[in-house]
C-alpha cells in the first residue's frame, strides 16, 4: 500500500480520535463520540494490517480469538461496581504491551546486527520505563480495589529514598541502552527496576485516592503508547497515545484540585493520609447521633419542596441506582424538585457516580456538579446522602490537621435537614470520623443502600 495513502488514513483516524474526545465531553454527544473513536481505531488497525506484514495473519487471528475470549465475558459479566478495577487492568495491559513491543525491537536490533537511531532507542527506553511502571502500578491498584491487597497505605522506611534510587537506576540503564542498543541486558534491567518503581509508587496510596491514581495510570498508558509509536514509526499510535496521555494528565489535575492534592505528590506516591484513632470518632458521636426510620424520612419528604440526593460508593456497592431513580420519580410525581449532587471523586474512579446514574437512565440535566449545587444547599429542604462519607465531611473546612483539610466538599450540612443512609458509623477511605453524622440537622438511617431506598419508597406510598 502506498505510504501516502497510509499516512492519509492515519490522519483521518487521528481526526476521528479528536472528534471522539470532543463528543465525549457531553452526554448528548457521547454515543456519537464513542462511535467516532471506535471507527478511527478500526481504520488505523485495518490500514496497519494491510501496510505491514509484521507477523503472519495466522498469529494475528489467534490473538484476536484469545483477546475476544477474554474481553467479551468481562464486558458482559463485570458489574458496574467493578468498573474501576477493570479500568485499572486495561491501563496495565496497555503498559505491558508497550514493554513487550519495545523488547521485541531490542531483540530485532541484535538479529539484524545493526542499531537504531538515537530517537528510536530513546523511545524504546521510554516505552520500557513508563510501560513497566504502568503495568505493575495498575496491578497494585487493581489489587487494592478488588480487596486482594489492603487499601491502607503501605510504605517502607525511607520509602521516597528507595523510589529515588530506583528512578536513578532506570535512567542509568536507559542511558546504557542508548549508548549500546544491542545490550539487551540493559533493557530488561530497566524493565525490572521500573516494575519495582511502579509497585513502590502505588503501594503508599490509600483507597481514598484511587480516582486520582486510575486517572494518572491512564495517562501513563497513553504516554507509553506514544513512545511505542516512535519505536514502530506509526503516526496514528503516536497521536492516539499523546491524546490519551494529555487528557489523562488534565483529568488528573482536575481530580487533584477536587481533593486538594498536589500533582507532584501524586506523581511520587506521597498521598497517604494521616492515621486517626477510633477514640476521636467516639468523642464526636457520643450521645449526639440521631437514628431515624424510613417512615420518619417519608414524612420529611412529604413536606419537602426540594430534595438533593448525594450518591457515594455505598450506592455503587449496593447497586441502588435504579431504586434511587424510582424514589426520585415518586417524589417528582408529588411536585418535589429532585436533583443529584455529584462530587468529582465520589466512588473509585472519575465520573463513577455519573456512570451509575446514567445506567439507571437518570436525566443528565439533574446531575449537578459540586460548584453548581453547593450554592443551593441552604435552600434545600432535605439532602439524602447515600453511602458518601469523605466528600461531605465538614472537617475539610474546619480542621487544618485533617487528612482531607482544604478538600472541596459538598456542603450538605447547610441544608435544612440531612438524612445520611449508611450501614454504620464506620469512617470513609480517609479513615477519619465525620461530624456531619452528629450534627443537629442530621438524621442517620442505618440501612443497606438499596434496601433502605426501597423501604423509603414503600413508606412514601403509605403517607
Amino acid at each position: 500500500m502506498p505510504q501516502v495513502i497510509v499516512n492519509l488514513a492515519y490522519l483521518v483516524a487521528s481526526i476521528l480520535f479528536i472528534l471522539s474526545l470532543k463528543g465525549l465531553t457531553h452526554p448528548r454527544t457521547a454515543v456519537r463520540g464513542n462511535l467516532m473513536g471506535a471507527a478511527g481505531m478500526l481504520l488505523a488497525i485495518v490500514v496497519t494490517l494491510l501496510d505491514r506484514a509484521i507477523v503472519s495473519y495466522d498469529l494475528i487471528i489467534a490473538g484476536l480469538v484469545v483477546g475476544s475470549a477474554a474481553g467479551i465475558p468481562m464486558a458482559l459479566k463485570v458489574p458496574m461496581t467493578a468498573m474501576p478495577q477493570l479500568i485499572a487492568l486495561f491501563n496495565g495491559f496497555g503498559g505491558g504491551a508497550s514493554v513487550l513491543v519495545a523488547g521485541a525491537a531490542v531483540t530485532e536490533t541484535i538479529l539484524i546486527a545493526s542499531g537504531f537511531s538515537t530517537q528510536v532507542t530513546v523511545s524504546i527506553a521510554a516505552s520500557g520505563i513508563v510501560g513497566a511502571v504502568t503495568f505493575w502500578g495498575s496491578l497494585v491498584a487493581f489489587g487494592k480495589l478488588q480487596g486482594f491487597i489492603s487499601e491502607k497505605s503501605r510504605s517502607l522506611p525511607a520509602h521516597q529514598l528507595w523510589n529515588g534510587l530506583l528512578g536513578a537506576a532506570c535512567l542509568a540503564l536507559a542511558a546504557w541502552l542508548v549508548v549500546d542498543p544491542t545490550a539487551t541486558l540493559s533493557y530488561w534491567g530497566l524493565v525490572l527496576a521500573s516494575s519495582l518503581l511502579g509497585v513502590m509508587l502505588v503501594m503508599p496510596i490509600g483507597g481514598a485516592d484511587m480516582p486520582v491514581v486510575i486517572s494518572l495510570l491512564n495517562s501513563y498508558s497513553g504516554i507509553a503508547a506514544a513512545a511505542t509509536g516512535f519505536v514502530l514509526s506509526n503516526n496514528a499510535l503516536i497521536i492516539a497515545g499523546a491524546l490519551v496521555g494529555a487528557s489523562g494528565i488534565i483529568l488528573t489535575r482536575i481530580m487533584c484540585r477536587a481533593m486538594n492534592r498536589s500533582l507532584t505528590n501524586v506523581l511520587f506516591g506521597v498521598m497517604a493520609p494521616a492515621e486517626r484513632t477510633s477514640a476521636a470518632g467516639e468523642d464526636i458521636y457520643a450521645g449526639k447521633v440521631k437514628a431515624t426510620s424510613p417512615e420518619e424520612v417519608a414524612m420529611l419528604f412529604d413536606t419537602a419542596r426540594r430534595v438533593v440526593v448525594v450518591p457515594g460508593y455505598g450506592l455503587a456497592v449496593a447497586q441502588a441506582q435504579h431504586a434511587v431513580r424510582d424514589l426520585a420519580s415518586a417524589l417528582e410525581s408529588r411536585g418535589v424538585i429532585v436533583e443529584y449532587g455529584i462530587h468529582p471523586v465520589a466512588g473509585r474512579m472519575p465520573g463513577h457516580m455519573n456512570v451509575l446514574l446514567a445506567d439507571a437512565n437518570v436525566p443528565y440535566e439533574k446531575l449537578k456538579d459540586m460548584d453548581e449545587i453547593n450554592s443551593t444547599f441552604a435552600q434545600t429542604d432535605v439532602v439524602l446522602v447515600i453511602g458518601a462519607n469523605d466528600v461531605v465531611n465538614p472537617l475539610a473546612r474546619t480542621d487544618a490537621s485533617s487528612p482531607i483539610a482544604g478538600m472541596p466538599i459538598l456542603e450538605v450540612d447547610k441544608a435544612k435537614t440531612v438524612v445520611v443512609m449508611k450501614r454504620s458509623l464506620s469512617p470513609g477511605f480517609a479513615g477519619i470520623p465525620n461530624p456531619l453524622f452528629a450534627a443537629d440537622n442530621t438524621l442517620m438511617l442505618f440501612a443497606d443502600g438499596k434496601k433502605g431506598v426501597l423501604e423509603l419508597i414503600a413508606a412514601l406510598k403509605e403517607t
